[in-house]
C-alpha cells in the first residue's frame, strides 16, 4: 500500500534487490476495512515481478472464499483476520490443507487470549500496530505490551509461531518491537519514502 503504484514494476524490483525476506500485500475490500485496496488482476503481475516470497495479508471478509486462488497465484503465507472468522480453526485447517503457510491476525482491540485455543495451529500472529485500512498511521504504542504478552503465551504452549508485527513500524518501534519478541517485521511507510530503501531495510533487519 505504501509503493508507487504507478512505478509497481520498479518498486518491486527494488524489493528484489534488497535484503527484505518477504514481500508483504495488502488486500482490502472497502468491507471489513474502510478502503480497497487492489484484487487478482494486480497480485498475479506481482507474484509474476516478486522474487521474494508472498505474504499476503487478508484484511477482507469471507477470506475462506479465496483460498484456492491465492495459493494458484503463489501465495507463501495467507494471513486472515480473527475478527472476521466465524469457524477460525476451519479455516486454518483449510488453508494448510491448500499448501499455504497459516496466519491469523488481531486487531489494536483484540486481546491476544483470543488465540488460546488456536495459536499452536499457526505458523505466525500479526499484531496490528495501527488500526487496519490506511498505510502513514501513527503507532499505537500498546502493541509492545502485546507482543510481550504474544511472546509469554507461545512460550506457555510451545507453540512455533512466528510474531510479526505491522503498522507504524519505523526504526525506533521496530527496535521496541524486536525487543519485545518479535520476528517479523512490516514497514511500509518507512521503506518506500525512504530516500535509500535497500539501505532502510538493511537497517530494521539488524535492529536488536
Amino acid at each position: 500500500m505504501s509503493a508507487d503504484f504507478g512505478n509497481l514494476a520498479a518498486e518491486i524490483r527494488k524489493i528484489n534487490e534488497s535484503e527484505a525476506d518477504w514481500l508483504h500485500l495488502d488486500i482490502m475490500d472497502g468491507v471489513f476495512v474502510p478502503n480497497i485496496s487492489f484484487g487478482f488482476p494486480v497480485l498475479k503481475y506481482v507474484a509474476q515481478l516478486s522474487e521474494k516470497p508472498l505474504d499476503v495479508h487478508l484484511m477482507i471478509v469471507h477470506p475462506e472464499k479465496f483460498i484456492r486462488e491465492f495459493k494458484e497465484v503463489g501465495t507463501m503465507m495467507m494471513n486472515v483476520h480473527y475478527e472476521t472468522c466465524v469457524h477460525l480453526h476451519r479455516v486454518v485447517q483449510q488453508i494448510r490443507e491448500a499448501g499455504m503457510k497459516v496466519g491469523v491476525t488481531l486487531n489494536p482491540s483484540t486481546p491476544v487470549c483470543a488465540l488460546n485455543d488456536i495459536v499452536c495451529e499457526v505458523d505466525m500472529v500479526l499484531l496490528m500496530g495501527v488500526n487496519p485500512g490506511f498505510s502513514g498511521q501513527k503507532f499505537i504504542p500498546n502493541t509492545v505490551k502485546k507482543v510481550y504478552e504474544l511472546r509469554e503465551l507461545l512460550d506457555k504452549t510451545g507453540s512455533k509461531a512466528l510474531i510479526q508485527v505491522d503498522g507504524g513500524v519505523n526504526l525506533e518501534t521496530g527496535a521496541q518491537l524486536v525487543k519485545a519478541g518479535a520476528d517479523v517485521l512490516v514497514a511500509g511507510n518507512a521503506i518506500f519514502k525512504a530516500p535509500d530503501m535497500k539501505e532502510m531495510i538493511h537497517l530494521l533487519k539488524n535492529l536488536k
